[in-house]
């Protein structure tokens, strides 16, 4: 295996993740959860967090503001996260996830976010100018004014430092990452490619030649596209791979995007070929989605669902 790399994680608008957990979910009554749990969210955190898990070196570069934004830098620190905090006049937000028990179903309740100055998403991509990782990742949405182009903004400027972007967005995220071209890596949904090429791509066949555009298009290397219990799919130049779910009992979808893809990273930034990273990242969406909405993937688990993502491909 090759030396571990370092990468940096981008994440424009970070959660304060909140989980409960309650018998029965009631309108209008009060209902006392049976457990609370409070942890650093946001596409480039949660990879992060992933990512030192499994034994890499990360930094995660975020924007924080308000009271709340000093609690996220809190639980941050708690998770021992190397973090690069830019400043904002605006409250980060609180993301929460309820657990119904008695029916096994999860809500969840996602704020928008703030507005960010123009000042301040300047000063983030001034921290980027001398980001020194070996891969930038940048995940998650676009926080309110910050421009449609950042992420095409974020890949130029990495392109011209020779480092590789790894984007995993939605709406004007990914469109704005895509169109600037030169990606390495991107990992959109089902539903995120649906809304970013205005198809229904109803069968795997369709959503293959969606992929294979992107990268034909000069847009991405490589394009790996999460399909929930339908698998994923992997497009390349060379070859797309289709590969099935893991048969696993779903706990909670929270945290599956953002495992498979640190996973992935991982086994790219070890040495690993591109489909046996692909297949580590399928174990990895596994593994999040066999906990509750608090965690994010385990490496036991992601190693041991791996063994299986082998056997089944």
């Amino acid at each position: 295996m090759a030396a571990m790399m370092n990468i940096a994680t981008l994440t424009l608008n970070p959660t304060i993740d909140v989980a409960y957990e309650v018998d029965h979910v009631y309108h209008t009554r009060k209902m006392r959860t049976k457990t609370e749990f409070y942890s650093p969210g946001g596409g480039g955190i949660n990879v992060a967090r992933v990512y030192v898990r499994l034994g890499g070196n990360a930094r995660s570069y975020y924007l924080s503001g308000g009271a709340t934004g000093h609690a996220l830098d809190g639980l941050l620190d708690l998770h021992q996260l190397v973090r690069n905090r830019i400043p904002i006049k605006g409250h980060t937000r609180v993301a929460t996830a309820v657990l119904e028990r008695e029916s096994g179903k999860e809500y969840r309740l996602v704020p928008s976010g703030p507005m960010v100055e123009p000042a301040e998403w300047r000063q983030c991509l001034n921290q980027l100018q001398t980001a020194q990782c070996d891969y930038l990742v940048a995940s998650g949405s676009l926080s309110p004014g910050i421009p449609d182009d950042f992420y095409g903004q974020v890949v130029a400027m990495m392109t011209e430092r020779s480092i590789p972007v790894v984007l995993d967005s939605s709406g004007a995220g990914l469109r704005g990452g895509l169109e600037q071209g030169g990606v390495f890596l991107v990992k959109p949904s089902i539903g995120e490619l649906r809304q970013f090429t205005g198809r229904d791509l109803p069968d795997t066949e369709s959503v293959g030649r969606a992929a294979m555009q992107i990268v034909g298009g000069g847009h991405a290397q490589y394009v790996a596209v999460t399909m929930g219990h339908e698998g994923a799919l992997l497009a390349s130049a060379e070859r797309q791979l289709l590969l099935p779910a893991v048969d696993i009992e779903v706990r909670s979808a929270v945290g599956a995007g953002d495992s498979f893809l640190s996973a992935m990273v991982f086994a790219i930034s070890s040495g690993w070929e591109i489909e046996e990273a692909f297949r580590f990242g399928i174990a990895a969406g596994a593994a999040a989605v066999m906990n509750p909405g608090h965690d994010l993937a385990r490496p036991e688990d992601i190693r041991r669902l791996y063994s299986q993502v082998r056997a089944a491909s």
